[in-house]
């Protein structure tokens, strides 16, 4: 994603955090809420993805300490011509993942537990190919300031109904209840302002990296399935993050249609199986025999295991 839609993303959020000011103290509430969407906005470039994996309670893994998980993303890594990024386990039953970071040179893939207990090595290498392309096409800017600035954008929402309505110059307490419901609104949208066509640009890429359109689309009907039985309680804590992940980790799914910021798992698998059939690799079913219709090596060179990734 272009550093220009960046730019406008982070200028609608500072008008945002301008507005919430504005009402909450007039023309210096306004400059105020300025100041501090510019600092966060900095604050946010250098230190985001490092804030998020702290949220989700990552902890790094090396060669020594996850040697197969390690080894698989420094192999898909070398295919999609990028860095060696960092890896980071998430101790979170529900399946899931994302990238974060910068740029490509300070980059970071963060994989659940229950991913890595529930997929295939070659669903694994799916879902780690969709997140490298994330990198690759430096999605991961935009997705981690988007997170930390829609959360800041929240609480000073929040602020405002704690401080603003006893105010002669706030917003009273129609205002304030206002701007509590509108809130989570606005996160919903900044995550929609992300375009749910990175998504399907990261499965296309992410197919191509690990070389079997298949395996992503396997591994994401097994996350979705997992997604709506085995809650991510970070992320419903959290919902301004959800747009990170490869599948929507929150287990509400009232306003999908309206506010999703996924495209359907059934529409991305419908896509990855079209390119299958392009690339020349065998379409059809992706459920109980998507691993016999792929009996090979894996891309990173080892045999196929019928185990699991660590069996």
């Amino acid at each position: 994603m272009s550093y220009f839609k960046t730019a406008i993303l982070l200028a609608g959020l500072t008008g945002l955090f301008m507005g919430v000011g504005y009402l909450i103290g007039g023309a210096t509430g306004a400059t105020i809420a300025l100041v501090i969407a510019a600092a966060t906005n900095l604050f946010a470039y250098w230190n985001s993805d490092r804030m998020v994996l702290s949220m989700y309670g990552a902890h790094e893994v090396d060669q020594r300490t996850a040697p197969d998980l390690f080894n698989l993303v420094a192999e898909l890594a070398g295919r999609a011509g990028l860095p060696m990024p960092r890896v980071f386990l998430m101790d979170e039953p529900q399946p899931n993942a994302f990238a974060t970071g910068r740029n490509p040179q300070n980059a970071a893939v963060a994989v659940t537990a229950g991913l890595v207990q529930s997929v295939s090595r070659e669903e694994l290498a799916g879902v780690i190919a969709h997140e490298l392309a994330h990198i690759k096409n430096h999605d991961t800017l935009l997705m981690t300031i988007t997170a930390t600035i829609a959360g800041a954008v929240s609480m000073l929402a929040q602020f405002g109904m704690f401080f603003g309505g006893n105010r002669d110059n706030g917003p009273g307490i129609i205002g304030s209840i206002a701007m509590m419901i509108l809130a989570p609104l606005g996160a919903m949208l900044v995550q929609m302002a992300i375009s749910r066509t990175r998504e399907y640009a990261a499965d296309d890429l992410g197919a191509r990296i690990c070389g079997q359109p298949m395996w992503l689309a396997s591994a994401l009907a097994k996350i979705a399935n997992a997604a709506h039985v085995v809650p991510n309680p970070e992320a419903e804590r959290n919902p301004a993050t959800a747009h990170m992940f490869i599948i929507n980790p929150l287990s509400g799914q009232g306003m999908d249609n309206l506010f999703t910021t996924h495209p359907s798992t059934e529409n991305r698998i419908a896509a990855l199986q079209q390119l299958a059939a392009q690339m020349g690799a065998q379409g059809g079913t992706f459920s109980a025999t998507a691993r016999a219709n792929y009996p090979g090596r894996g891309p990173w060179g080892r045999p196929s295991a019928s185990r699991g990734p660590w069996g």
